[in-house]
């Protein structure tokens, strides 16, 4: 006969797993703050441009591929802040933005 599953000591396991995922996720988010330098901005400001990133990546699907195209090339870089000038993906520079 097979033993009977502990739904409810899966279903624990599943929930600490996910609350790991989730922690660790927020610390890996906030050292990339850190690390391009955006640290720097108020809050505010960070949450600004976070917004203004989400928006256009809506309405503009091309800014996300130039967006992943720089940031793959920063963290070949090895996250270097300085890397992030003149790149030309600054949306202060883009027409429209």
């Amino acid at each position: 006969m097979r033993k009977p599953r502990d739904i409810d000591a899966e279903l624990k396991t599943l929930q600490e797993k996910a609350k790991q995922l989730k922690t660790q996720r927020t610390f890996q988010l906030g050292e990339l703050v850190g690390a391009t330098g955006a640290d720097a901005l108020s809050i505010e400001a960070l949450a600004g441009v976070l917004l203004a990133a989400v928006e256009q990546a809506e309405s503009k699907p091309e800014a996300m591929a130039r967006w992943a195209e720089r940031g793959t090339a920063f963290f070949q870089a090895g996250g270097k802040k300085g890397g992030r000038k003149g790149t030309g993906n600054d949306p202060a520079e883009s027409p429209g933005a």
